[in-house]
């Protein structure tokens, strides 16, 4: 054995050995919590709990702020009694369109009630947006106006208040990934993301109506309840008005809020149960991936195929704002457990068009599962997003729906009509994503300008870098 095969082994057993006291702490956690069974599902069906999954419900995947910017912009004005915001930061000056949010808000509260809820910010001026950040946000969106603007400081430490949602009069709701910020990045993208000269941002939300908005409306008044004491009124269940059943998923860590003093940790449970049941394909857009617990799944998927056709694709950004070596470290563990079968592809997205082409910045937090399953809202695959963060995801299991939403972000991504990236998801992976993407990757390498948007990630061994995202997860996980 030579020194760069005897590295890799200490390496090798270094990280599983990490990953597995991590596995455990999560466990032993959520055993003294009474949700131990968030990680031990059967595969398939809907997660237990309440809200259950809600018939009768409609829903739309708006991809992009080109989609979901003007959509929410068009329903806020509508509003007859009250909206309700939550999310991680806010630019009192961030445009919907035409609309400015300060202005659109303010306006609003002149005949109904706005409410915004936002996480206080980091307690330490070390990470951002700090404490003070946020104080001076609250203060730009709502002086001189009726705006009322809630801090939420009951994080876990190092963790944060991460869902991003709003409610117009408990009709309809918005959920996914998208801030209403520009902070770190502007949110208002197009499906071509085009080179504008500084990052692009790929990100996705929802649009809902019928019964599940009630859950949604449910969520957003136990958390203002626990920070300002005030009681809202409990919403209504809106009367049906689709076909689809809809389910509201969330995580809310334990001892943060009176009302849930074990917590709830069902986004988590949703994913262990889809991915357990995968047959053919998985696919997955997200910021970070890093979760031991999934990655395990995906690896055992990887090692021991369900159908020869299994393909796991998962999109990520080629820099994530933090957790960029944790993520590519947990790609090295699924590249090790395909062992070049080429089950796995892993990509990213950049800006068309000459010197002024930057990243596209992936936020989306989205899960496909066999054209059966689907998942889009806050939660990234990491242990913040899955244990720590409070965080809202909307599950559908409506076969239709799924494979459209697929086809529509396979349309974007591989620039190609919907009806050319209709066929077989297998023959669609290898044929145009494997060779698209690898010869994009050998562009990059050899400093020749992209001709496409979508580029393969290159693999990264086990070393150091795989140890990090367990090791982050044990230290901030508590």
């Amino acid at each position: 054995m030579n020194a760069a095969d005897a590295l890799l082994r200490f390496d090798t057993a270094i990280g599983d050995g990490a990953e597995r006291l991590v596995r455990a702490h999560h466990r032993r956690r959520l055993r003294s919590l009474g949700w131990e069974h968030a990680l031990d599902p059967a595969p398939g069906g809907w997660p237990a709990g309440d809200p259950p999954p809600r018939p009768g419900c409609a829903l739309e995947v708006l991809i992009d702020g080109e989609e979901a910017l003007p959509r929410i912009a068009e329903e806020l004005p509508r509003a007859e009694s009250h909206v309700h915001i939550a999310g991680w930061y806010f630019t009192p000056r961030f445009r919907l369109g035409d609309a400015v949010l300060r202005e659109l808000l303010a306006e609003l509260a002149e005949r109904v009630d706005v409410r915004v809820l936002v996480w206080a910010g980091a307690p330490l001026p070390l990470f951002h947006p700090s404490r003070a950040e946020v104080r001076d946000m609250r203060e730009e969106l709502t002086r001189g106006t009726r705006i009322q603007c809630a801090l939420d400081d009951r994080e876990r430490p190092l963790h944060c208040h991460h869902e991003k949602l709003v409610v117009v009069d408990d009709r309809v709701a918005f959920v996914g990934g998208i801030d209403l910020t520009d902070f770190g990045g502007d949110r208002a993208d197009t499906h071509d993301h085009p080179a504008r000269g500084r990052l692009g941002w790929h990100d996705a939300a929802t649009r809902l109506e019928g019964p599940v908005v009630a859950d949604v409306a449910d969520h957003f008044a136990l958390r203002w309840r626990e920070v300002t004491g005030a009681a809202l009124p409990r919403p209504e269940p809106p009367a049906p008005t689709g076909e689809l059943e809809v389910q509201a998923v969330r995580t809310v860590p334990e001892r943060i809020y009176r009302a849930v003093p074990r917590g709830e940790f069902r986004i988590l449970k949703a994913y262990v149960r889809a991915l357990r049941s995968a047959r053919r394909l998985v696919y997955l857009e997200s910021q970070f991936l890093w979760s031991p617990e999934l990655v395990e799944i995906l690896a055992d998927k990887l090692r021991r195929p369900p159908d020869d056709a299994f393909r796991l694709v998962v999109l990520l950004p080629a820099r994530p704002k933090d957790g960029g070596d944790d993520t590519r470290g947990q790609l090295g563990v699924l590249a090790e457990a395909d062992a070049g079968a080429g089950r796995l592809l892993a990509c990213t997205l950049y800006q068309r068009g000459g010197e002024r082409a930057q990243p596209v910045y992936v936020h989306a937090k989205i899960g496909i599962v066999d054209d059966e399953w689907l998942t889009v809202g806050s939660a990234n695959l990491n242990e913040h997003s899955l244990f720590n963060d409070t965080e809202l995801n909307i599950v559908c299991r409506d076969p239709a729906l799924v494979r459209e939403t697929r086809l529509r972000l396979w349309a974007e991504h591989l620039d190609r009509p919907p009806g050319e990236v209709a066929g077989d998801p297998t023959d669609v992976v290898d044929t145009i994503w494997k060779p698209l993407a690898d010869e994009q990757l050998e562009r990059r390498r050899s400093s020749a300008p992209l001709t496409h948007k979508l580029v393969r990630l290159p693999g990264v061994s086990r070393r150091s870098r795989r140890l990090l995202g367990p090791l982050q997860g044990f230290v901030v996980d508590g």
